[in-house]
Parts: structure tokens; C-alpha cells; sequence
């Protein structure tokens, strides 16, 4: 098709604004989907898309559109999540893209995570076109948050979409403006390949699939392509786009958004962000793609069947293929096995990856508590790399620590600014700058520990503003900090996978709930099993859980007392080499409730 004809766009929002649903009808409006086929959130394929009712993954497909002029145009809709840990997937989606539509909820207005895409889709020079959803509710205000729109992005507030993404009101109107006020693309169809590959999945029997962009020249089916990063030469078996099933064209021109498929079972060789051109006729500049995402938080992953180790490596392999922002590597625990220490971009992402091991691929897991990255600098000069407790070195060699702060973007109503600033100060957090979006709404500007953040911050942000206030954050830099590691000992043996690093400030309270907690979730032993968390070789909390106890008097009856106490001695000592040679067992699903203590 003309380059003249295609409108390349990504749907980019907050979490639960709407984006999603705007799809669905946009879909809809075009004929694109028959109405017995359609199904809300078609765009989210996955069953913990629906469940949650977010979008985890960016989905593409391919929508013609009838203009008024008698002119079709190819609309290529890339859906986006919307939550912060997820923000990769989003700037992924605008590097495939001319133009964004940003979507904003007429009843809430402008959230942290708006702000957060829109600077992306400016910095990465798209046009955007301003979307105010959900005008038919009935605590919408669209005018407000047209003014708000208006004063963040510039521009006239009359320039915004006004739409129902449920009811399809305004839908015509937004399809007008998509071809009116969006730019076509401008790469060059008789040049040399270039197209960018923005996404990826394993398919079980047809191997890799790789979501592509072409910017310059074409592909065809059969075609010889070569993946510019590798230097692999691959055949193109099948080219196609996806209405939204899969359907096979033959070919691809410059500007048009499919799939291809080459075969190729080997996950390795195709990476999101690599670059396809011709293999007989390659071109020598490969497309910019976009920064490696950097993992904020890591955490351990055990099969609670250690002959699954292997089934989970395959796992993962194939799960990277699909989220390229997830990064890991193998490691021994003690007290849980084999498994993997694992990076990711936030608590959402880390659940949202084990539940699809754990559906995807059944397996059975146990993941450690979270953690973040820190650098130790030890005495001798050196500086090491800190991703688990059991990577900081001992307190004779160490010098001193930094953490990761990050910056933080709060926007809450403005009769919750007391309670968030309690919270935040709480938390470590250092007050940055105030601006009034509105008279009702606040953003508010911090600098804090990413340590602090990725527990429980968000969940009592939500829970002291009445789930009004919204959250966004990216790193700062690294500063030191006065942190300590906690280790837990069960009868007198570290278990490392109840160790973590915390401030000095915490840490008496952090090794109080855990021995606490683990207390009631040990069985009984036939010995003494004493709980108690160390920092270095100080105790600072202790428990005990308590031996099971034999009635070994029961059987004596009368005569002296001397014989029951012999029974008891005898007993005693018994237990004492008992508690010398004996190891207290740990079930799995203690581990499981103990390593939950920090969402209490």
C-alpha cells in the first residue's frame, strides 16, 4: 500500500484508563472483527491479562479504514500496558511508531504514569493526539481535563478527543483525526531493508515469531534476511500481518507492521531490538532500536521439585523470548536447591512472571524475598555488585554500601498531600518540588530508596489517599547508606533464603516478625528448636519453638521418686545429642508464608 495510506500508532495511558476497550471498539467500528468473534480486551490474549484486567504484554494488528474521501487507509493499532513496571514494553511500541494516542480518563485526569508516556512519545517525536475517555460517566469531567491536557502537552484543550470507549461515542470523530492529524511514514520503499523487530514470542510448533516493522524497502516471502546483531542468515517461510489472527500476505512494504516467521527454534538468535535486512543485500546502518531495560528488582526462583530444574530453564528461555526485559541466571541456595536468580522491573512484573511459569509451563515454585541491587565497596578498593544478601561480603572487608534511589512522581488529590508526605518521610524519602496541576490535584516531586518502594509503598499510597493517588519512578543514582544484613538461624544454622539486606533502622523490627512468624509455621521437633535473627554474630530477636514431649514416667508407677527422674535424665540427655546431630526441617510452604512477611 502508499506510504501516504498507513497510520502507524500506539494507544499509550495509565493503568484502567480505558486503552484496551478503546481498542476493542476501534476493531469493531472498522469491521475488523465480526460481532460474533468479538470478546472484551481482544487485544489481551493471555488469561492473567482478563483476570487482572490489565495488559501486560503490547499486541499489534492491522485495521482498514473507509474514509469519507473513498480512500482506504492501513491503521496499525499497537495496545500498551499501562503500569509502571511495564513502561519497556511501552517505549518499545513508540519505536514502531508515528504517532501516539494519548488517553486520559475524564473523571480521574491526569495520572503519574500519563505524564510518564507522554514524555516518552515526545522524546521519542511522535505526534500525539489527546484522548479524553469515559465522558458518559457521570463523575466525568471532560473540560477540566481537556485545561490539564492542555497545560502539560500545549496546545488548545480543544483539541482533544472526546470518546466512550464503552458505549463507541466519539469513535468516528478519533478515526478522522487518526488520518487527518497523524503523519505517514517516510522510509524509503526502494531501498534497502531495514525493519525493526519489536516483539517476539516462541510458538510451539512453528518456532520463533518476530512482530516487525519495516522502515525501508520490502520483504518477501522466501526472502534471505539477516539479523544485523548476530549476523544470522535465516529464510523468511512465512510473512503476514495479524487482523488480529494471524494472516499470512506474502510480503511486506515499507511502513507496514506484520510478523515473520523463519523456523527458527533456536530462542537466541532473535532479539527484540535487532534489525532484519537482506542477506544477499544488506544494509550497512542498522536502526537505532532502544535501550537495554535495567532489572530494579531481583529475586530467587526454586522448583519446589528439584528434578524440575531443567524444565524451568526452558522455561525461562522461552519466557525471555516473549519479555526480553527479564534477565537471569543460575544459583544454589541451601536451604531451597537449584534454581535461578532472577531481575526484573518491579514487584508487578516479578508476579506477573511467576504466574506464568506457573500456568504457562507448569511448574511449582518458590520465590525468594525481593531484593535490589546495591554496590558494596570493600576495604581493599574494589567495588562488588550486591544482588542478593549472600553476595555482601563479610563486615570485616566491607567499607561501605550505596543504594539505588530512584525518582519519584506522585500526583494525588490535594487533601491527601499531609498523609502522602508522612508516608514518603517514612519511607526515607527526600522532598524534591510541589506543583498544583489544578486546585484539586498535586504533583508531587521525591527522591527515595528503591529499597523502600518496591515492598509495600504502592499498596499504602493507594490505601491512605483512597486508591486516588497514582505512582511513577525511574533511577537516580546510587548514594550510601548505613545497611546491614539480616540472617535468620534455625538451631543455630543460617538459612539464606530468610536473609536480606535493610536499613540499620529496620532491622531490629524486620528480625522480630520473622521469627515471630516462622515460630508458628516450624513443626514441632523432638528437640528444642531455637529461631533467632543475627545481625553479624549480635542476636537481635529470638524464638523457640518447643520439643514435642514423650511421657516417659507414664509406665512408673510407684516406688521412689529417683526412678522417675532417671527416666527424665535419661530422656534429657537423649535430646541434647539428639539437637547436636539433628537438622530441623523447613516445608516448602513455610518458606512461602515467611517469605510473604513484607506484604503484611
Amino acid at each position: 500500500m502508499d506510504q501516504s495510506r498507513i497510520r502507524n500508532f500506539s494507544i499509550i495511558a495509565h493503568i484502567d484508563h480505558g486503552k484496551s476497550t478503546l481498542a476493542d471498539r476501534l476493531l469493531e467500528r472498522t469491521g475488523a472483527i465480526s460481532e460474533r468473534d468479538m470478546r472484551s480486551q481482544l487485544l489481551d490474549e493471555m488469561d492473567l491479562e482478563r483476570e487482572r484486567g490489565i495488559t501486560i504484554k503490547a499486541n499489534a494488528v492491522r485495521i482498514d479504514y473507509d474514509a469519507d474521501s473513498g480512500e482506504t487507509y492501513e491503521l496499525n493499532i499497537i495496545d500498551t500496558p499501562g503500569h509502571v513496571d511495564f513502561s519497556y514494553e511501552v517505549s518499545r511500541s513508540l519505536a514502531a511508531c508515528e504517532g501516539a494516542l494519548l488517553l486520559v480518563d475524564a473523571s480521574q485526569g491526569i495520572e503519574a504514569q500519563t505524564l510518564a508516556n507522554a514524555y516518552l512519545a515526545v522524546e521519542s517525536g511522535l505526534e500525539i493526539i489527546p484522548v479524553i475517555n469515559k465522558i458518559d460517566l457521570p463523575a466525568a469531567d471532560p473540560d477540566r481535563v481537556a485545561e490539564e491536557i492542555a497545560a502539560v502537552l500545549g496546545g488548545s484543550p480543544d483539541e482533544a478527543i472526546r470518546v466512550s470507549a464503552k458505549s463507541g461515542e466519539g469513535i468516528d470523530e478519533l478515526l478522522h483525526a487518526i488520518v487527518d492529524r497523524l503523519p505517514a511514514p517516510d522510509g524509503d520503499p526502494d531501498g534497502e531493508l531495514r525493519a525493526l523487530v519489536f516483539d517476539s514470542y516462541y510458538d510451539t510448533y512453528r518456532g520463533v515469531v518476530s512482530l516487525i516493522r519495516v522502515v525501508d524497502g520490502s520483504i518477501t516471502k522466501g526472502d534471505a534476511i539477516r539479523l544485523m546483531a548476530h549476523r544470522h542468515d535465516l529464510n523468511a517461510d512465512e510473512i503476514g500481518v495479524r487482523r488480529p489472527a494471524m494472516e499470512p500476505t506474502g510480503g511486506l512494504e515499507a511502513g507496514e507492521v506484520g510478523y515473520v516467521i523463519t523456523g527458527v527454534k533456536d530462542i537466541d538468535l532473535i532479539r527484540v531490538g535487532d534489525t532484519v535486512t537482506w542477506a544477499d543485500v544488506p544494509s550497512e546502518d542498522p536502526l537505532s532500536g532502544y535501550a537495554e531495560p535495567k532489572p530494579m528488582v531481583f529475586s530467587g526462583l526454586f522448583p519446589t521439585d528439584g528434578d524440575d530444574f531443567e524444565r524451568l530453564r526452558e522455561a525461562l528461555d522461552k519466557l525471555r523470548l516473549n519479555d526480553s526485559s527479564l534477565v537471569y541466571q543460575a544459583e544454589t541456595s541451601r536451604a531451597l536447591g537449584f534454581g535461578f536468580r532472577a531481575g526484573f522491573l518491579g514487584l508487578l512484573h516479578m508476579e506477573i512472571v511467576r504466574e506464568r511459569l506457573e500456568r504457562e509451563y507448569d511448574l511449582d515454585l518458590v520465590a525468594t524475598a525481593p531484593s535490589v541491587q546495591y554496590i558494596a565497596h570493600l576495604t581493599d578498593g574494589t567495588d562488588r555488585n550486591v544482588q542478593s544478601p549472600q553476595d555482601l561480603p563479610e563486615s570485616g572487608s566491607l567499607a561501605s554500601i550505596d543504594e539505588p534511589y530512584v525518582k519519584v512522581m506522585i500526583i494525588t488529590p490535594s487533601e491527601y498531600i499531609g498523609t502522602v508526605m508522612e508516608l514518603v518521610q517514612a519511607k526515607r524519602g527526600i522532598m524534591g518540588e510541589m506543583t498544583y496541576l489544578s486546585p484539586e490535584r498535586v504533583e508531587l516531586h521525591y527522591e527515595m530508596p528503591l529499597a523502600e518502594i518496591v515492598f509495600d509503598f504502592f499498596d499504602q499510597l493507594k490505601s491512605r489517599t483512597r486508591g486516588y493517588a497514582s505512582l511513577d519512578y525511574e533511577p537516580s543514582d546510587y548514594r550510601p547508606s548505613d545497611l546491614v544484613r539480616v540472617d535468620i538461624l534455625l538451631n543455630g544454622q543460617p538459612v539464606d533464603a530468610f536473609s536480606t539486606i535493610v536499613h540499620k533502622d529496620g532491622a531490629y523490627s524486620y528480625g522480630k516478625a520473622m521469627v515471630k512468624k516462622l515460630r508458628e509455621l516450624i513443626p514441632r521437633q523432638l528437640f528444642d528448636v531455637p529461631i533467632q535473627a543475627a545481625i553479624g554474630s549480635r542476636i537481635i530477636s529470638r524464638e523457640t519453638v518447643k520439643a514435642k514431649r514423650k511421657d516417659v514416667t507414664a509406665k512408673c508407677y510407684g516406688g521412689d521418686i529417683t526412678r522417675k527422674r532417671k527416666l527424665l535424665e535419661r530422656q534429657k540427655e537423649g535430646k541434647k545429642r539428639m539437637k547436636m546431630v539433628g537438622s530441623v526441617e523447613v516445608p516448602q510452604e513455610a518458606f512461602v508464608a515467611a517469605l510473604k512477611i513484607n506484604d503484611e
